[in-house]
Order: structure tokens, then sequence, then C-alpha cells
């Protein structure tokens, strides 16, 4: 038979004597040649001992202190500049006593001369509609408090605007604007009025409820329709050239959710220096605009800070709460003028010839009474609205992540807004957050989020 010896065989049992012939797989070599009684003990190995510790953790946080930070900017704007500041905004806290005044006065003359009486007289006369009656004394009454309140206009909206250095109108310019106004604001007392008056004459006691669902129904209107009808006539609203500034400005609106296609630029500049923007509309009317102040001296991220902000009143849906919280203030404002309406021509109705709500003549008193109930609203007003600006504040900071960028901003407007008011100022005058509270919210915002990436690269001197 042939032999089933192989080269493998051989090859294997070759293998095996090499494994067991290598030193120290049986015993080693010197312990082979002695006896075993002779042999070494066996030796531990030698250990050596290993020290271990904790390296020290680098903190690339950077220290900020958001109080030091919001004095570092508020220091920015200082001397004439500063002074000039508060003296403009100082200046209309006076306004408003003197434009309340002077409004008094007007009624006062036109109720106790009893002028309105003598152009309710003549409406009458000329036509038995007590629509046309409304819309004939209103169109008489309204020049006649225009013309009278003139001079004060032109001060407040033209000569002082331009003593500080906050228009860029001629008088003629200014003149046409005024004349826009005073178009507008006709039309709508030409409509709204007659209604007003129906309401009276049907509702009877509880005249003032309706007055005031009418007030409120008017200002949503207003608010629908302002964008593309009313800003326009002052304005003249155009396409963002495509850039990559328009580009960010979109797609922080879709991610968002704020139905925007385009992006509007405004040529306030014609009017004056203030820069601003808004996401306007109601309904469906909604567009974003910034003005083309914003655009030629803000930075990219000035401009995107601010449209943060002015998104953030879409998202949380400011235009419905502002109604509804305005819209108690007018019912209490109505209910007010109701009560003192009433009070008042119980005394004095003899010397005007007005006795009843539902007179055309008692126009000037209705206006009275309302323009006190708002005056001392005020507070109350701007706090609203105060609320709703700083909840968008922190939207749009959250939004966009530029802390820095909306302080630069705050500082643009300080030419018209006083920066560092005193906190009865600010809870009374103040619709918006004044400069100090924005600029330390952006610097608290920015404190919190001082380990973040982004925020922390925004540190100077901080190590990359």
């Amino acid at each position: 038979m042939a032999s089933r010896i192989g080269p493998e065989f051989l090859v294997g049992i070759l293998a095996v004597f090499l494994f067991l012939s290598m030193p120290g797989m049986t015993r080693s070599a010197a312990a082979q040649d002695l006896p075993v009684d002779q042999q070494l003990p066996p030796v531990a190995a030698p250990t050596r001992h290993v020290e271990v510790g904790q390296l020290p953790v680098l903190n690339t946080v950077p220290q900020f202190d958001p109080q030091a930070a919001t004095e570092t900017y508020l220091a920015r704007v200082s001397g004439d500049a500063r002074r000039n500041s508060d003296a403009y905004f100082e200046g209309g806290y006076y306004l408003k006593i003197l434009d309340l005044a002077y409004g008094l006065v007007i009624a006062a003359l036109l109720l106790w001369l009893q002028i309105s009486a003598r152009i309710s007289d003549w409406a009458q006369d000329k036509t038995h509609s007590r629509a046309w009656q409304v819309m004939l004394y209103f169109a008489v009454y309204f020049s006649a408090v225009t013309i009278a309140s003139l001079p004060l206009g032109i001060y407040e909206g033209y000569v002082r605007e331009h003593a500080y250095g906050l228009s860029n109108q001629t008088f003629l310019q200014w003149s046409g604007d005024f004349a826009t106004s005073f178009a507008l604001t006709l039309a709508a007392g030409l409509i709204v009025l007659p209604i007003l008056y129906a309401m009276i004459r049907a509702a009877r006691e509880i005249w003032w409820l309706w007055g005031a669902g009418l007030a409120i129904l008017v200002m949503v209107i207003a608010l629908v329709i302002s964008p593309v009808a009313i800003q326009p006539l002052f304005n003249h609203y155009s396409p963002l050239p495509d850039s990559p500034l328009k580009n960010d400005i979109l797609s922080l609106a879709r991610a968002n959710g704020v139905p925007a296609e385009n992006v509007w630029l405004v040529d306030e500049s014609r009017q004056s220096d203030r820069v601003s923007a808004n996401v306007s509309g109601f309904l469906g009317t909604t567009r974003i605009s910034l003005n083309d102040n914003l655009l030629n001296k803000g930075t990219h991220d000035e401009v995107l800070a601010v449209l943060g902000h002015e998104m953030g009143h879409y998202v949380m849906d400011h235009t419905t709460r502002l109604v509804l919280l305005l819209g108690l203030v007018m019912i209490a404002g109505f209910g007010f003028v109701a009560w003192s309406f009433g009070f008042a021509t119980a005394i004095f109705g003899g010397n005007w010839q007005v006795r009843q709500p539902s007179d055309i003549a008692g126009l000037p008193l209705l206006v009275a009474l309302m323009s006190i109930f708002l005056f001392l609203a005020t507070p109350v007003i701007n706090s609203i609205v105060r609320t709703t600006e700083k909840q968008a504040d922190i939207f749009g900071v959250n939004a966009v992540r530029k802390p820095d960028a909306f302080a630069g901003v705050v500082l643009k407007m300080s030419a018209y807004r006083k920066l560092d008011p005193a906190s009865w100022e600010e809870t009374i005058f103040y619709d918006h957050p004044s400069g100090r509270s924005r600029i330390a919210a952006m610097m608290e915002w920015k404190k919190e989020h001082i380990g973040d990436a982004d925020i922390r690269d925004s540190v100077p001197g901080n190590p990359r």
C-alpha cells in the first residue's frame, strides 16, 4: 500500500518539535542542568508605583459682566448728543399736556360761544337726512379745528423736528404730508361718524358699547388696509434688490413662519433720518418692510436683528393681543365719555344748547372727554404696548442671536429716544422699553449664552 504519511504530516511533527523545544515552554535551559533540590524558587516580578492624577480643565468660557457691558454701550452716547436726546424726548412730556389743553380750549370755545350749535343748525337747514347732517357738520367742524390747531401742528411737526435735526423735509413737502393726513382723517370721519350717530340714536343708553365696538372695528380695518392703501400715500415702496441680506431676511421669515415672499424698501429718508422696519398688516396683508435709513446706516447683522424683532410681533400674534387689550381700553373710554357727557350736559347743556349724545352739536364735548380719558390712560396704554415690544425683543435675539447688533440699533435710535430715564418716566411715557432696559436685556441674554460657540467667539480677546 502506498504510504499515508505525506509532507504535511512531517511538517506538522517538525512544528510541534520546535514549539516544545522553545525556552520557557517547559523548563528553562538553566533549570534543566540543576538537580531538582537545587532549583531556584519563583521570584515575584518587579513592580513600580504609578501616580495617577487629573489633568487641569481648561476653561474656554470668557468672563462677561452684563451690567458693565450695558454701561459701556450707554457711554457711547454722551455730551451734546445725550443732552439733545434727553431734551427732545422730555419735551414730548410737556407737549402731551399742551396738546390736551389746546384741544380743550378749542372745544370750550365751540361750545360756550355756541359755534357748534350754529354749525349743527346750518347742517339741518341744508338737508333733512341725518346722515348728511352729520357729514356736513363734521366737514365744517374738522376743518375749523384743523385751522385752529395749525400753529401748534407746524411747531410740533416741522419747526421742532428741524431744530433737533430730525427732519429732512422742506415746508412744502411737510405741508403735502399734512394735507394727505387731513384728507384721510376727513374721509374716515365722513364714513364712520354717520354710523356712530345712527348707533347712538338706536341704542340709546347703551350707545357707548356700540360706539366702542365700532371703534374696535375701525382699528381692525385700519390694520388690514394700512400696508397696502395708506402707507404708500406717504412713501414709495419698492422691492429690496436681490442680495445676501435679502436672502437672509427671507430665510429668517421662512424659519419663523412669516408668510412673506418679498422684502420692501421704504424711502423714509425723504422725511427723516429715523431708522425703522416693520412686519405690518393683518388678515392676509402681511408685508416685511425696512426703511432706507436702516439699510444705509445699519450693518447686515443690525438689519437682521431689527427684523427678527419685527417678526416676533407677527409670530406671537401681537396684533390680535393689542386689538383685544386696547379694545378693552376703548370700551372703558366710551363708558367714561357716556357718563361724563351726561354729567356735563346736566350742568352746562343749556348754555351749549346740547342735551343728548345724539345731537351732533355735542361732538366737541365727546372729543374733549375722550381726549381727557386717553391722556389719563397713557400709562396703561403704554404699558400694554411696551410689554409686546419687550417680548418681541426677546424673540428677535433668540431668532437671530445678535445681541450686540440689536444694542447698536438701540444707540442709533437714541437721537429721538431718551436712553436712560427714571423708572417713573419709563412707566408713564414710554411705549417701548428704554434704551437702558433694551441693552441690559441683550447683555443679560448674552451672559446666559456666553458658552455657545457663536456667542463666545464674539467676545473680544476670547481664545478661539
